[in-house]
C-alpha cells in the first residue's frame, strides 16, 4: 500500500520547504513503485519539488538516501508481542511472517538486501538487534538465535524475490483471483505432449508463489532446525 504524501510547505519566496523525513518518504515510494535504479538525485529532487543542489544539502549522495530508506523500513520492522511468551517455533514463524510482510510492502528492501550492506544503526537495530533479542527471549541461546535468524532471513528473502513478479501468489493484490485463473489457463494450455505433468497439475502449480506455499516451506524449515537441535537444546521462553 502506498503511503500518503506528506504535505510540502513553501517559503516566503514560494520555493518548497522539505525535511529529511519527507525526502526519504518520497525516495521509498519511488523505489517501491518503480525500482532502486529509477531512484536518482535528479528524479527524487523533482519528486519533492526542489532542485538537485538543494537535495545535496540534505544527503551527500544516493548511498545516504538508501541508508535512509533502510533506516525507515528496516528500523520499523514490527514483531508481535515481545517474544517472551513464545516458544522457539512460534517466534521463528512470527519473525518470518513479519519479514515477508515488510518485503511485500516495500519491494525495494529485497533489492537493498541483495545488493548492498548497510552500516546504518537504526536499520541494524530494527532488523537485527531486535530480531535476535526476540528469538533469544523465546529460548534460543546465543549462536543458535543467530543461526535461526539466518535461516529465516535467507528463506524469506528468497521467497519474496520469487513471489514479487508472480502477482497471482500475492493475496494482497486486488486482482489475485483473476490472475490465478489466467495462470491456470496458461498451464492447462501448454502442449500436452511436452508438458504432461504441468498440464495435469495446472491448478496446483499456481500455488508455488502463494502464502500457503510459504508457510509450508517455513514449517518444514523450522521443524527441521529444531529437530536438529535435539531435545532439551532450547530451555523455553526466558523469564
Amino acid at each position: 500500500m502506498t503511503a500518503a504524501r506528506a504535505p510540502l510547505s513553501r517559503s516566503a519566496k514560494g520555493s518548497r520547504v522539505v525535511n529529511r523525513e519527507q525526502i526519504i518518504e518520497a525516495a521509498t515510494r519511488l523505489a517501491d513503485e518503480e525500482s532502486i535504479d529509477a531512484l536518482t538525485i535528479r528524479r527524487l529532487a523533482a519528486e519533492v519539488g526542489i532542485g538537485a543542489m538543494t537535495l545535496y544539502s540534505y544527503f551527500r549522495n544516493k548511498e545516504e538516501i538508501l541508508d535512509g530508506i533502510a533506516d525507515d523500513v528496516l528500523g520499523g520492522l514490527a514483531l508481535p508481542g515481545g517474544g517472551a511468551e513464545s516458544e522457539p517455533r512460534e517466534a521463528m514463524r512470527a519473525l518470518a511472517i513479519a519479514l515477508l510482510t515488510m518485503m511485500r510492502e516495500h519491494p525495494s528492501i529485497v533489492r537493498l538486501f541483495t545488493t548492498r550492506v548497510t552500516m546504518s544503526r537504526e536499520a541494524m537495530r530494527g532488523a537485527l538487534e531486535n530480531a535476535l533479542v526476540y528469538l533469544q527471549r523465546s529460548g534460543l541461546p546465543g549462536v543458535t538465535a543467530v543461526q535461526a535468524y539466518g535461516l529465516v532471513m535467507h528463506y524469506t528473502l528468497g521467497f519474496a524475490s520469487y513471489q514479487a513478479p508472480r502477482s497471482w501468489g500475492d493475496p494482497s493484490h486486488p486482482e489475485v483471483e483473476e490472475l490465478r485463473r489466467q495462470r491456470v489457463h496458461f498451464y492447462s494450455g501448454l502442449p500436452l505432449a511436452e508438458f504432461p505433468t504441468m498440464v495435469s497439475l495446472a491448478d496446483e502449480m499456481t500455488s508455488l508463489p502463494s502464502d500457503d506455499q510459504f508457510m509450508f516451506g517455513l514449517d518444514c524449515l523450522v521443524d527441521g532446525f529444531l529437530h536438529r537441535l535435539g531435545p532439551g537444546a532450547t530451555p523455553g521462553p526466558a523469564a
